[in-house]
Parts: C-alpha cells; structure tokens; sequence
C-alpha cells in the first residue's frame, strides 16, 4: 500500500505558480475575472493558451456570478504540463449538462450555460466536482510541444530510399553582425559560392541573397535575420553571377560580449534534408527530384517557407512566382469556401483594382460562373468566349491558363496566369503550373486552415466582449454608440443604426459613425435625405445600393455645377465633400435587422468605402453581433420606459409644490434611492385646510414598487380629503386605516406622522400632531435643547378599532420641528447605525439656523455618515418660527 501512495504521490502534477482571487456577483466581475486571468497567464509566460483560458473562464464565472448569483473563486494553476483553472460557486445544486439518449444537448449558441460545451470544445480536460456548500467546474490547457532547438527523428529506411546529395555534402557556415554584416565566411562558402573570404567580409548579405519577397506580405532577409530561428530557401548570387539555390538554417546567438549575431547554415537546395526541420519523409519523390535536378523545384525554391500563419504572404508569392514562371502579364489565386460552391479573390498581381480581394465567383451554376475550377483548363483567346473568366472580363488580357489546387482530391482554391497576347499558352504551360500548384496546396491548405482557426478564436473574443459591454448598460444612446463602435472598424468602414418605435412607424436614423471622423457630418447627411432601407425579418446581410448610388450622384451633380459656375465662383468645399463622402460610401453596403422578441426594432447598415467588399466571416461575426445587439437595444428601451413611468409615478405622490405659510420656515428634502426604476415609498405632503390652518403629513409605507405606491397615494389624498372635511388628527388616521385595511392582501402598514398647524399673531405656531408608528418629530429649542415632540403611537395598516390621542406643541420664536423618515435614522456603516442618538447630535448643533440650513446639515451628516449610497429613501421636513428679528 506504501509503495501504491508514493507512485501516485510521484505521478501528480508539480504545481510551479498558483494565483487566486475572489468575484462578486455583480456583472461587472466577469470583465475583472477574465483580467485576471489574461495578466495571470502572461506574467507566467503562457501566452499560448491565454486565448482559449479567458474565453472558458468569462463563460463559468457569468454561470457563476449571473446565473447562479453567488460569488465566484477562481483559481489558476501552473503545473510542469499545463494549466490549471478552477471556477468554484455556492450553488452546488445547479443542473449539469450532459448529453443522454433521452435529453438532447443544450444549444451552444444560446445566450447562458455553454461553459461547459466550451469546456469540451476547447480544453485538455475538464470536470465538476460537487460538495455541500460549492460546485467546481475546473479545465486543464496543455502546453503546446513546441521546444525550441528540437528535431524529429525520422525511421530507419533503405539505402535506396535516402535523400540524394553529391559526393561531398557542403555546408557554407557564415556569420552576419547586428549590422547584417558578414563576420565569418567557411571554406565551404566558398567552394559553394566562389567568393574568397577576403572578398566577402565586411559586406552585407543583402547584396548575394536574391530574396523573393514582395513588400508587406512576407518575411524580407532583414527581417529574418532578426528572427531567434528561422529557415527557408532563398537564392545566392554566385561570383560567376548565376543564382544557386540553397536551403538556410540561422540561428540568433550572443557572443561573449553579448552583442547578438546571426549564424546561417546554407547547403544546396536539393540538400535541404541535411537543414531542414521536421525532415521531409524521403521516397519515390526525392528519388524523382534527384532525377529532374536543382531546378525541378524552383517555384516550391522562390516561394520558401512562409510562417505557419502568413496566408497572405504565401498567396502573395505563390500569384509573381506563376506570373514569373510562365512569364505572364497577371496572375491571380482564388480559395474555395468550406461547401466548395463559390471561389473567393486572395492575392492576385497584374489586375486592376477592381478585382477586389474577398471577391467571391460561383463555381458551379449561376451567373458569372467559374466553370474551369475543377480542372487543368487554357483559354487560347478570351474574345471569343468572354465569359469563361469572370476575373478578367473587360482587363484586356487574351489568353489564360488556370489550374486547380486539390488536397486529397477536394477542391481548395484555383491558380491562374493570363497574357494579354492570344494564344500565349498550352498544354505544356498547364502541365507545369499544375505541377507548381500541387507542390504548394498542401502548405496553402495548412495555411488557410491556421487562419480560419485563428479567425474563429478571435471571433469568439469579440462576441464575448460585445456581449459583455453591451450587458454593462441599460442606457439607450450608449447602447447605439457601442454598437456602432464595436463594428467601426473592426467589421466595417462606417457604420449606421436605424431604430424602429413600433410596427407602424418608419424607420428612423439614430446613430452614425464612420473610422474618418471628418467623414461623419457629410455621411450623416447623405442618409438623411435618401429612403431608409426596408424592414426586414430573415436573417442574414441584404445588399443596399442606396448610399452608394446616392452619393454618386451628389457628387457628379457637384461637380458639374462647380462647372457650370467657373473656377472664380466655385464653392471651396462643395465638389470636394460631395466626392468625399462618395469615396467614403462607395464600397458594399449590407443591412441586418435587429429582430428582439420576434420584433423588428431596428437595423444596422454596415458600409465599405471605394470598392471594398465583405468577407463572409465577416458578415457572419456582424450578424452574431446584431442579434446580441438587438437583445442589448430592447432591454435599454424597456429599461427607459420602466425608469420613466416610475418617475413618473413618484412625481404624482408627492406634493407639486409647497404652499407659503406665514409666520414658519418650511423646507423638504426628498432623496429616492436606487437607479429610478422602483417607486419609493416615503412621501410628505403640507396643505392648506382653511385660513390660517395647514395640514403636513411625513409617512412611510412598507416596501417598494406598485403596491406601496397605491398604498401611498391612498394616504396622501384621503389625508387631503379627511382634513378639509373638518375632521381632526385622529379621526382623520383612524378612517385612513380603515381604507388601508380594505385594500385585502393588496394592503401595506404604514408608518405616518399627521399634524395641523396654525401661526399664531404673538410669532409662535401651535401644533397638534399624531404620531402613528413614525419616527418621532424632534423639537430644536434655542438654547440648544432637544427633545420628542409627540409620543409613540400604533402604526397604520395593522389592527382594526385603533384608538389614536393627539399632542398640542407650541413651536416658540427661533424653535425648530425636524421630522424624518427612517431612510435618516438607519444609516448605516458596517455595524454602526445613525439612529436617534446620532439625529438628535445632529440637530444640537442647528441652533439659529434657517429651516433650509437645517434640512441640508442633516442629509450632510447622513450621506457622510457611509461611504456607500443610501440603500433607503429619505425624507426631511423642517419648520422653523423665526425671530422677531429674523422676520
């Protein structure tokens, strides 16, 4: 048993790092988790699975933090194979996922629970673990194999089977300083390339590599050179003047005074095995190449070995070295989509700017077919049958040779070559471009397979960013704004949102945004004036040529009246603007719908400038995005009517405005807490009741939200009715609790304070006040005294047959009554409360203020008394009789 223990002590993951850190379940947190993470990982150097690790964890901490609304512990591990990440929440009785023959898997494009697909999607390994008071959902992501130096050892294979070399096997070892000047150069070098070392030393690479590098689409020599490791093919200009081929291998060093250097191995091309890394799998192959001789792979030798994720270098060198092999005036390479239906522009050289990149021609059936992609096919003259390359329609090029590129007998793109002499090309041409594109599939396929990989890992971040924004705000005008920013530029030139009221109105323009800041006025404008698109259920993107057309046609019309007008009379900035915002809006235009609860509250139009065009994916990620958009849109709308009709409602139970009550001081203070979607429940009212008598009230109803707002309103207008009917301040709360009884289950208890006042002519005021459950009223004398100017009586809403007293108060000259709700007295911080002690330390030092100074020093206190906002609704009524000096 000893030895079991200490082999599975043994076999346990050395952990090397651990971080941690807690979330609270708020929405905010799944940001700050994924931040975590994110500077976790790389501060460890892991930037490999950083990606995927951000994506997963955003997903368990929404279950945890949204979903099931506890606080989440997230934990990262560092362990010698990989990393560890643990999402730990305190609802351990949430449901698990798993796919049954009775209970079919949950759809991974819904908006929650797809954390644990995700896990299964993207993870090593994963799994959930349950105790009493948490569930765990953990993933493990394994270090890519990726050991720098390393090489793969290839099988034992017979004699006939080896890579052919000449008698002796040469390698030119040459050093080049940080300057990219050679510093060392071996016999080898030499007998290879026939310079003496005394000929070559001191000067730059540059000037013997013959480089086939286009600008901006690959890896130039200075570049590579910079590279820690790096190896391809290139040419060497020999001292005879002919270009050799040769296979490199650098290397990027330190000398021992730590100046960094680059050492380059270079053996002949047909040689490559001696360098090259992972060895090629020797065979039939090298036994023909050996045959045909160094130039048998010259087009494979100029294209050289482009980055795992440099598509468009690839294609780039694959389109000059066809055009340069087959001396041709254009060449262009087309890729096919997943369903093989439709080719789609990648690079191409000699053609105009009309042929777009992203492009995209059927293959099959449809108009402007390209019904040679399957097979090797040339067409001697294009006059004659001018539809058979829809590429090069209206170029001026005669003759075209175009071949497929197939990996595993399944069509992935189409290479062609065309001159503008007819009959240029034949069957021979198209033997040879076919062999160059069967050399190059393999590494095209890998290289497009990268970058769909790399574009679904990218589009997945943005979608969980988007979300993420577009759920942090309820407000509508932000809302619109992050939509369009989110596509600008990322998706799109420009951008612009119409928003929909209801069924019957049309279309109206809210928002717009285009990358060129100095482009938005004139766009704005231009859509202004033209018809907004339709509305439209089906999903998908719908081309509008509208804008496009529209701005056209301004811009001629400019233009011609600038003419018309003479240099002399022309507007400075009328012809210039209008072909402006033409070239800004002169791309593809597509429209989506924003459909929310299977209505359509809008659109997003997404524009290109000048010809552009979209790529599928594109438009793919930006119907994603309208979708989540459209969800984000509708919540802030309703959010806004919600918000609106409840500040309504709070408006119309309290007083419009407060009567001037001669001989007192009266001042209000009223403070709803929350965001301003609920009703309060405190009110306060001051009336007149006849000459020289006014009724003031101060209560608070149980609760928020629709119930205590009827219960409020009930009180606030019944006390109105009650007092100007004669009756007194008992007999008044005593009916006013039989109406709250009635009200069944739909009833509230409520806590008021009623009181009449009447000024009298010596400049004091007598009260006479009830006190129903309230917090009791605070009488401020002047010298500095405080003391309860009522007695505590049952509250409201309770108990039937309640018999209530009232108290007679005399306020004297310079005397202040306070009266509160209990959003004053229960502040809190921490475990301290505010309470009556503290309002009444409060009040003393209120001595000879206004009512009005006095309302604000108490809500000064009370906001400063926590750093957090109120969680209650406050109210203040302070009345003051004034000096006879003060009057």
């Amino acid at each position: 048993m000893g030895e079991q223990i200490a082999e599975t002590r043994m076999r346990r993951p050395v952990i090397t790092a651990r971080a941690a850190a807690t979330f609270e379940p708020v929405g905010r947190s799944v940001a700050s988790a994924r931040t975590f993470v994110r500077d976790t990982l790389q501060g460890w150097g892991l930037t490999d699975i950083v990606d995927d690790a951000v994506v997963l964890t955003s997903e368990l901490v929404t279950n945890a933090v949204v979903h099931s609304g506890t606080a989440a512990d997230v934990v990262c591990v560092r362990a010698e194979t990989g990393a560890r990440i643990e999402v730990t929440d305190r609802y351990p009785e949430r449901e698990l996922p798993l796919q049954t023959t009775s209970r079919p898997i949950s759809n991974p494009d819904r908006e929650g629970g797809r954390g644990l697909l995700l896990c299964a999607a993207l993870a090593s390994r994963w799994g959930v673990e349950y105790t009493a008071t948490h569930k765990q959902v953990w993933f493990q992501l394994e270090f890519p194999d990726r050991l720098a130096g390393t090489r793969s050892a290839g099988p034992a294979l017979p004699a006939e089977a080896l890579p052919v070399t000449d008698a002796r096997v040469r390698v030119a070892v040459t050093q080049i300083d940080r300057t990219g000047l050679i510093s060392a150069w071996n016999d080898d070098a030499q007998e290879l390339f026939g310079y003496a070392a005394e000929q070559i030393i001191g000067k730059p690479l540059t000037d013997l590599a013959a480089w086939p590098h286009t600008p901006g689409t690959g890896t130039g020599v200075a570049e590579a050179l910079q590279l820690s490791r790096w190896e391809g093919s290139y040419g060497i200009r020999g001292a005879d003047g002919r270009v050799i081929p040769v296979y490199a291998s650098h290397l990027r060093v330190r000398d021992a005074d730590g100046d960094p250097s680059t050492v380059c191995l270079l053996v002949r091309e047909r040689e490559r095995a001696v360098l090259q890394s992972p060895q090629r799998a020797p065979g039939a192959d090298a036994a023909d190449s050996a045959e045909r001789g160094p130039a048998a792979d010259a087009f494979e030798v100029s294209i050289g070995s482009p980055a795992p994720d440099d598509l468009d270098g690839l294609l780039q060198r694959t389109v000059e070295r066809a055009r340069d092999m087959l001396d041709g005036d254009a060449a262009y390479l087309l890729l096919a989509t997943d369903d093989e239906t439709e080719l789609e522009v990648r690079a191409s050289t000699g053609l105009t700017s009309a042929r777009q990149r992203f492009a995209r021609v059927p293959v099959e059936a449809g108009t402007g077919r390209y019904g040679s992609a399957r097979m090797p096919a040339v067409h001697e003259d294009l006059s004659i049958v001018p539809g058979a390359v829809p590429l090069l329609a209206n170029t001026g090029l005669r003759s075209v040779v175009t071949v497929p590129l197939k990996v595993e007998g399944r069509l992935t793109g189409s290479l062609g070559v065309a001159s503008e002499s007819a009959g240029r090309y034949s069957n021979e041409e198209a033997l040879r471009l076919q062999f160059a594109a069967d050399r190059i599939a393999l590494a095209v396929e890998r290289a497009r397979l990268t970058e769909l990989e790399r574009l679904r890992r990218n589009s997945l971040s943005f979608l969980v960013e988007a979300s993420d924004l577009l759920a942090g705000t309820l407000d509508r005008d932000q809302t619109l704004a992050l939509m369009a920013q989110m596509t600008v530029p990322t998706l799109a030139n420009w951008c612009a949102v119409y928003t929909v009221a209801d069924p019957a109105s049309d279309p109206e323009l809210s928002y717009v945004l285009h990358e060129d800041e100095e482009r938005i006025d004139g766009l704005k404008a231009l859509l202004t004036k033209i018809e907004p698109p339709e509305q439209v259920r089906t999903g998908g993107a719908l081309l509008w040529t509208a804008p496009s057309q529209a701005a056209h046609a301004a811009a001629l019309r400019t233009s011609l009246r600038g003419l018309s007008l003479g240099d002399a009379a022309r507007p400075s900035s009328g012809p210039s603007a209008s072909l402006a915002t033409a070239s800004a809006v002169g791309g593809e235009t597509v429209v989506l719908p924003l459909v929310a609860r299977n209505r359509v509250i809008g659109m997003l139009t997404l524009g290109k400038s000048t010809d552009g065009h979209f790529r599928q994916e594109n438009l793919e990620l930006a119907e994603d995005l309208s979708r989540r958009a459209a969800l984000a849109l509708d919540n802030a709308r309703l959010y806004s009517e919600r918000t609106a009709i409840s500040q309504s409602l709070q408006r119309s139970l309290l007083p419009p405005e407060l009567p001037d009550v001669t001989g007192v001081e009266v001042e209000v203070i009223y403070r709803a807490a929350g965001e301003g979607n609920e009703v309060g429940g405190d009110f306060y009212d001051l009336f007149p009741i006849r000459d020289g008598a006014y009724g003031f009230a101060i209560g608070d109803v149980c609760g928020t939200g629709p119930e205590a707002a009827a219960v409020t309103g009930l009180a606030r207008h019944a006390l109105r009715l009650l007092a100007r009917e004669g009756f007194g301040g008992p007999a008044v709360l005593e009916r006013l609790n039989t109406a709250i009884l009635d009200e069944g289950a739909r009833s509230r208890f409520l806590t008021l304070l009623y009181g009449e006042l009447w000024p009298q002519e010596d400049g004091s005021a007598e009260l006479k006040v009830v006190c129903a459950g309230h917090p009791l009223p605070l009488r401020l004398r002047q010298d500095g005294s405080v003391e309860p100017a009522a007695e505590p009586q049952p509250l409201l809403g309770v108990m039937e047959d309640l018999e209530l007293y009232e108290q007679t108060v005399t306020l004297d000259p310079g005397d202040v009554l306070l009266c509160v709700t209990d959003g004053v007295t229960e502040r809190r911080e921490g475990a301290r409360m505010l309470g009556d002690d503290g309002l009444v330390e409060v009040l003393t030092t209120c001595t000879g203020l206004t009512a009005g100074a006095v309302a604000s020093r108490v809500l000064r206190a009370v906001e400063r008394f926590a750093a957090q906002p109120p969680s209650d609704d406050m109210a203040i009524l302070a009345m003051r009789v004034p000096e006879r000096h003060d009057a």
